[in-house]
Parts: structure tokens; C-alpha cells; sequence
């Protein structure tokens, strides 16, 4: 696209689109043989082919007056680029060689592969006229070698541009508008195109007045003829400058739409994004804190960590000390069991080829098998007998029995009316024993909240330790692979709703 009218921004088609094919192309390499690579051949090739059409600059506007011998083909040129002979000069428009006349900067790659030579080039908008010619900047007129020339090359490079044109510019003689050589070589191969045609009925200066209409009509039949009944006809005169504000007034419209290599460009390019967006999924299956806790609390328990945990909360209670349970290698089964639903969750919903990629990057169960187990053995069993709550314990039992001494002693001096103190020894028997009953049912109750406490403080730092496995060794391979997929689906996303 170049400009919008005098006051519209540059819309840059070039950078736009040279940013998707680099995209695509990235992304691409990043997938390596995720991707078919017969597909990536062909993608390649088609991206090679967009990006020569971008080396030619997809922000100009090419407009190509062609016309026979004699059609005043040339003086229309100098009429509608405004430029006098003298300001020709050295590139005056002769019917051997094409010429060129830009709005708005060189145009030198393009002009460079249509074989207009250098000294046939001339830059339009000088600083006096900028204003003027605003809506014309990013147009490149072309004043090509005459259609029926007698020299094969100059049909040859006609032919050549005729794809890179925005707007084919038809200048006929009205004397000679019947043009065999127009007819059946152009005009009828270009039906698909006559929304870019104009038609020129040039020279009418040279014929009566009256005539002119019939003239007009004639053209128009034969273009119907053609299939061309939606192409306008002009009538046109470097003389008398007859239509020229016209013909620049529709060249303004066409500079303001995307150029035909734009247009084309995108096309191609969604073409390719189309095409490549069977070979990614429709999104990325979810892996997140949720997955790897479940992996972890799996293989935790499948390295017997609750049967641990269930040892420390039991040995904690007991006042004897007693052997805590270690934890075991995971069962092969149980790792496979696990690995095999990651698997499943990490490739839902991917081809085939990205699904054996996550399969592949991930370590099989026996590696993973090894790596749980020595995480879970790399973490201390739990120290659960705590001296300070035994010697409560002890002193808990001390005071019940002596307590229960004193309650004897006061009730055989109750009852034989000796020289005990029955009353006093039953007091004093009563408190130790609710003292030492308290020591033994507070220190029990301590050792089951400390032994609750190691238990899950255990548990937790397995999980954790196993958790960093699953992480290292399932998600990190799992999400490398993911994000080349994220990044080729995106790209390929952008490119194909840019082209809708």
C-alpha cells in the first residue's frame, strides 16, 4: 500500500510483510523435523519467492502505459507526470525502450528487474511541486516499448511486467484502435484483471468532434467482446490536455490502495501459513503447577513416602523408640503409569510429529525412575524422639506414683487412726496425681502434634525434591518443545489473518 490521499500516513506493506516471512521462517527453522520436510521444501521456496517480490518494493504503485505504434503513447507520459521536454531531458520516452517516472524516491530495484536503465529514469516531486503531486507519491509510471513492436524483446519485457502491475493503462490510436496484436495477445488474457485496466482512446484532437462518441463505442464492443465490459474507457489528448486530470485523478485512487505486489505478497504469504497450519494443533495442551503436584504427589507415594510418613507419626507417640520405615525405589510400573499421563495431557491435541517430539525429549521411565529415587532418598528421615518430652513423660509417671503412694498412706492413717497424717497425704496425693497424670497426657499429646508435624514436614520436602524432578526432567523438555510449536502456530496465525 503507499499513500492515503495528500494527508495519509505511509501504511508500509514492505515492513509488514517482510516481519511475517521472517516470522514464518524462524518459526519454521525452530520446528525442525516437526514439520513434514517436504512441506518446509515447499514453504521455503514459496517464502523465497514473496521475499524477491518484497526486494522489489510492494509499496510502490506500478502503473504501465502500453500501447501500439504511433498511439502518442510517449506525449500522454510527458502530459500526465507534467513534465516538459526540457525536463526530460536525456530520458525522453522513444518506442525502443521503456522509461520511468517515480513519485516519491527511487524506485531502483524494481526499475532495475523491468530493465529500465538508469538514464531512463527520472524522480518526480520536487520541492516546489510536493503538494501538487502528494497524491501521486509511491507511483511509478511506465512508459513501456511499443506492444507490436517488431523487436521480440520488447513483447518480452512487456509480458515480464505484467504481473508486477497495479494498473494496465491501455493507450490505442483512434485511427487504429482494432489492434489485432492488443486483442488477442492482451486485452482477452487479462479478463480476470479489468478492475487494474484502463483504456486510453488517445489522440482525439486528430479526428472531428462527432466522431468522437462512435469511436468511444466502437472500443467499448470490442472490449465487450473480450470480456471486458467492466474496463473504463477514456478519451484523451496531450495536445489539448483533454482527460489527463481525469486518467491522474484514477491513478491517485490506485495509489491509495494496497499495490497489486502487496496485495499478492499477502496472498502468497497466507497461502503458506494456510497451507503449514495443518502441521501445528490448535493450541498448546495446559502444564502447569497443578500437572507437575500431581506428578510429584504420584511418584512420592509410589516411593512409599506415606508409609514413612505413617512410621514417624507412630514412632513420635511411643514412648520406647522404635525403627522408622524407609522409603523405596518406585515401582517401574508406577513410574510408567505416571510418565504415561503426562504424556497423554502434553500431547493432547498435537500432530503426530509434535507428539512423538515431546514423547522423545522426555527420559524414559528408568531414568526418571532413578532420578525420584534419589531425590526422595537425599532427604533426611526425621528425628521424632524429642529428651525434653520423655523426661516430662518420666516425670509425669514419677509424680502419678508417688501420688499414688501418698493416697495409701493416707487412707491406712485414715482408717488406723496412726500416726499418719491421712487428711494431708490424700491431698497431697490427689494433686500429684493430677499432676503427673497432666505431665503424661500433655507430653503424649506434644509427641503426636511433633510427630504430626515431621510426618507432613517429610512429606513436603520429598514432594518438593520430586517435584524439582518433574520438573527438570518432564516439564522443561515437555514446554521446550511447546513453545516452538506456540511460536510457529502464532506466526502462522498473524500471516493467515492478516491475508483474511
Amino acid at each position: 500500500m503507499s499513500h492515503h490521499g495528500a494527508h495519509a500516513a505511509p501504511t508500509h506493506d514492505d515492513e509488514r510483510l517482510s516481519a511475517h516471512v521472517e516470522r514464518i521462517a524462524t518459526a519454521l527453522e525452530q520446528a525442525g523435523d516437526e514439520v513434514a520436510p517436504e512441506l518446509v521444501s515447499a514453504s521455503l521456496a514459496d517464502i523465497a519467492q514473496v521475499e524477491k517480490r518484497l526486494v522489489l518494493g510492494v509499496d510502490r504503485t506500478v502503473v504501465a502505459l502500453v500501447g501500439g505504434t504511433g498511439s502518442g503513447k510517449s506525449s500522454l507520459f510527458n502530459a500526465i507526470s507534467r513534465l516538459r521536454f526540457a525536463d526530460v531531458g536525456a530520458i525522453r520516452p522513444t518506442t525502443d525502450r521503456a522509461a520511468a517516472c517515480v513519485w516519491g524516491g527511487p524506485a531502483t530495484e524494481l526499475l532495475d528487474f523491468l530493465g529500465v536503465s538508469e538514464h531512463r529514469r527520472i524522480g518526480r516531486e520536487s520541492v516546489l511541486d510536493a503538494d501538487e503531486e502528494q497524491a501521486l507519491h509511491g507511483l511509478v509510471l511506465l512508459d513501456m516499448p511499443d506492444h507490436d513492436s517488431v523487436a521480440e524483446a520488447h513483447a518480452d519485457q512487456v509480458d515480464r511486467l505484467l504481473p508486477l502491475v497495479d494498473m494496465l493503462v491501455w493507450v490505442v490510436d483512434p485511427q487504429k484502435y482494432a489492434d489485432h496484436a492488443l486483442h488477442d495477445r492482451y486485452l482477452r488474457a487479462l479478463a480476470d484483471r479489468q478492475e487494474a485496466m484502463l483504456v486510453l482512446v488517445n489522440q482525439v484532437d486528430t479526428i472531428p468532434g462527432a466522431a468522437v462518441p462512435r469511436v468511444v463505442e466502437s472500443v467499448r464492443e470490442l472490449l465487450r467482446a473480450d470480456g471486458l465490459d467492466g474496463v473504463e474507457v477514456i478519451t484523451t489528448s496531450a495536445v489539448t490536455g483533454q482527460g489527463v486530470a481525469d486518467v491522474r485523478e484514477i491513478l491517485a485512487l490506485a495509489v491509495a490502495r494496497s499495490s497489486t505486489a502487496a496485495r499478492t505478497a499477502e496472498a502468497e504469504i497466507g497461502a503458506v501459513a494456510r497451507r503449514l497450519r495443518t502441521a501445528v494443533g490448535p493450541d498448546e495442551p495446559v502444564l502447569g503447577t497443578t500437572q507437575v503436584g500431581a506428578a510429584a504427589a504420584e511418584l512420592s507415594r509410589a516411593a512409599g513416602v506415606a508409609s514413612v510418613a505413617d512410621s514417624v507419626r507412630a514412632a513420635g507417640v511411643r514412648v520406647r523408640s522404635s525403627a522408622l520405615a524407609r522409603p523405596e525405589p518406585p515401582a517401574t510400573g508406577a513410574v510408567e503409569a505416571v510418565r504415561g499421563r503426562w504424556l497423554a495431557a502434553a500431547t493432547a491435541g498435537l500432530p503426530e510429529r509434535w507428539a512423538l517430539a515431546v514423547t522423545q525429549a522426555v527420559p524414559g521411565a528408568e531414568p526418571l525412575r532413578e532420578s525420584v529415587s534419589s531425590a526422595v532418598e537425599g532427604v533426611p528421615l526425621p528425628q521424632v524422639r524429642r529428651p525434653g518430652l520423655l523426661a516430662l513423660h518420666s516425670a509425669g509417671v514419677a509424680l502419678v506414683t508417688l501420688g499414688l503412694i501418698a493416697l495409701v498412706l493416707g487412707v491406712v492413717g485414715a482408717l488406723d487412726s496412726a500416726d499418719l497424717p491421712g487428711g494431708v497425704l490424700l491431698g497431697v496425693g490427689t494433686g500429684l496425681l493430677v499432676l503427673g497424670a497432666a505431665g503424661v497426657v500433655g507430653a503424649r499429646v506434644a509427641r503426636g502434634s511433633q510427630a504430626e508435624r515431621a510426618a507432613a514436614h517429610y512429606r513436603q520436602e520429598v514432594e518438593e525434591r520430586v517435584g524439582e524432578v518433574v520438573r527438570r526432567e518432564l516439564a522443561a523438555p515437555t514446554v521446550a518443545v511447546l513453545e516452538r510449536h506456540r511460536t510457529l502456530r502464532h506466526a502462522l496465525d498473524a500471516a493467515a489473518a492478516q491475508d483474511g
